[in-house]
């Protein structure tokens, strides 16, 4: 017993003593690839994040809109909470590079045709035309969270003119690509397999609830309505991923994997929102189904990596992408092994802060680990069940620190991946992402939060029908010229099209004028009757009878083609 004890206190004091040493090494590795100052993003323009300095095995000399929207959202953080004053410049420099890049014709198209989804561009801002895994529609999403935490911070300051002139274009344009095409097929963020993908489905939800926020704070109350509208469809959706057996989230449809994957972990702490509590409908850190996937992913690892071999079975290991993978030999990866230490990190302050842990059938074998004479219940701080769960798990987050501290280079320096058979760095050098995860995880530890994003509360709508009655996803297209400031709305006979109301219609988007569109899940295997109807100054028009119907299918994704009659 007092070897194991010193075993976890050596634990304890590798990943304080790391996390001490590697975050300033970190903060510098993260500035110095950013252009046009930073000592390693030499011919990237200003604001621009380079991916990596690395030209050869692998060439990520690009920079990815995912991956500046997420080292941009922690030093964002940084500056919103008082952390670092300095950044102000850097981060005005981040969203004009961005403002310039949506413009940028590519090959996913221009600005209003699918452009947005484009997921990499060269340094200098100009167009990546080789071939690809295209589109990728999380970075719009992304970089909308990281520019709206400036904005709700800068109308807080009494900048409001700032966001409604400078960011709310930037914000639109990625908002409504997301309103507009987020039931449509995707790579996923390892650029691997086009279907849907759980972490881009959770991050665009985030970034819907918060883009219809700030819009009702400008007075964008239109946008606001469509955003909040395709916000509850995508929370419908993200339901569909959970795999009850043995207990995970599936990060894509599609792909002949097990959708075993980090993706599904760096969902969880991408979109945590401390005010949500333990809610496993948004998948927060501490749900019963975020930590039963958690057990699952990090077990997944324990016996095909040689570095893991004879670690004990409720000890930390090394993690990587997925059990399947190949790609430069299939590694752990210093932010996959960091985002499970992190996601702990974030259940622990939640559990500290409700003053409670509650054990469910779903997470009871999560919770085992530790104790396996636990039962299912509530435990409060008043009880030593309480406390010696916390901390061991605590304990068991720092461990996965420690597994990060043990392999990485005494200089602090972070590369992409580590060796599976003896830990050394491999991949591209100075990966930012690593970098910007290793701020992360340390401010996890520290019990730092950032804003909360507006999940608190939120439910599944009643039309949203689980697996016993499965939903469709129904694209809804008119072709419907207008006069200035009036819309085009959807009605129908379902709940989800408003049954027939004209008090809360669907509000369509017109990003693609005259073709107004939106997306809602309809009952599969249902007859369904629709109009559009015009709504201006406040008189509503109804399209000539008679009423549009179709039958929704048994699965999948249907497109109706439609003119305004």
């Amino acid at each position: 017993m007092r070897r194991f004890l010193l075993t976890l206190l050596a634990v304890k004091a590798v990943c304080s003593t790391y996390v001490a040493t590697e975050s300033p090494i970190s903060k510098a590795g993260l500035l110095a690839n950013i252009g046009s100052s930073g000592s390693l993003s030499s011919g990237a323009y200003p604001g621009i994040v380079i991916a990596s300095p690395s030209t050869t095995n692998p060439n990520y000399l690009y920079t990815w809109v995912r991956d500046s929207s997420l080292v941009f959202k922690t030093l964002i953080d940084q500056y919103t909470l008082g952390q670092d004053t300095s950044l102000r410049s850097l981060i005005d420099s981040f969203v004009q590079a961005e403002a310039t890049i949506q413009q940028v014709t590519n090959p996913s198209g221009t600005v209003s045709t699918g452009g947005l989804g484009e997921p990499k561009f060269y340094i200098n801002e100009t167009a990546f035309e080789g071939p690809w895994g295209r589109p990728q529609r999380d970075g719009p999403a992304l970089r909308s969270t990281a520019i709206i935490t400036y904005a709700d911070w800068l109308i807080a300051d009494g900048n409001t003119s700032h966001v409604t002139g400078t960011l709310w274009p930037v914000l639109q344009l990625d908002l409504d690509y997301v309103a507009n095409n987020w039931n449509q097929t995707t790579f996923d963020l390892w650029e691997e397999i086009d279907s849907s993908s759980f972490f881009t489905t959770a991050v665009q939800h985030r970034a819907l609830r918060q883009g219809a926020s700030l819009a009702t704070a400008i007075g964008q109350t239109t946008s606001a309505s469509q955003y909040t509208t395709q916000a509850d469809n995508l929370l419908c959706f993200l339901q569909s991923y959970w795999t009850p057996s043995p207990g995970f989230m599936t990060a894509n449809t599609g792909g002949g994997r097990s959708g075993i994957d980090a993706n599904t972990v760096l969902a969880s702490i991408h979109t945590f929102d401390v005010n949500a509590g333990c809610d496993d409908t948004t998948f927060q850190p501490c749900s019963d189904k975020a930590l039963s996937n958690l057990k699952t992913y990090v077990d997944s690892f324990r016996n095909i990596y040689s570095i893991n071999f004879g670690i004990i079975a409720n000890a930390a290991v090394a993690t990587g992408r997925y059990q399947e993978d190949v790609y430069q030999g299939g590694n752990p990866w210093y932010l996959a092994t960091f985002a499970v230490a992190e996601q702990l990190y974030d259940a622990l302050i939640v559990w500290n802060k409700q003053g409670s842990l509650t054990i469910t059938s779903t997470s009871l074998g999560f919770f085992q680990q530790f104790d396996t004479s636990l039962t299912i219940g509530t435990y409060t701080t008043s009880s030593s069940t309480f406390t010696s769960l916390m901390s061991a798990i605590k304990t068991f987050a720092d461990g996965f620190v420690a597994v990060s501290a043990q392999y990485t280079p005494s200089d602090g320096s972070l590369s992409e991946q580590y060796s599976r058979s003896n830990g050394s760095p491999l991949s591209a050098i100075d990966l930012t992402w690593s970098y910007a995860s290793a701020l992360t995880v340390s401010a996890a530890r520290a019990g730092q939060t950032s804003a909360s994003w507006g999940a608190n509360g939120l439910t599944v709508s009643s039309s949203c029908l689980t697996s016993n009655a499965p939903t469709v996803s129904i694209e809804f297209n008119v072709n419907a010229t207008t006069l200035l400031g009036e819309n085009i709305y959807l009605t129908g006979s379902v709940s989800a099209l408003t049954n027939w109301g004209t008090s809360n219609p669907i509000l369509l988007s017109s990003v693609s004028y005259p073709i107004w569109s939106t997306t809602v899940n309809l009952p599969a295997n249902t007859e369904i009757q629709y109009k559009y109807i015009r709504i201006y100054n406040g008189q509503v028009t109804w399209e000539s009878d008679p009423n549009n119907e179709f039958t929704t299918g048994a699965s999948g994704a249907q497109t109706l083609n439609d003119v305004w009659r």
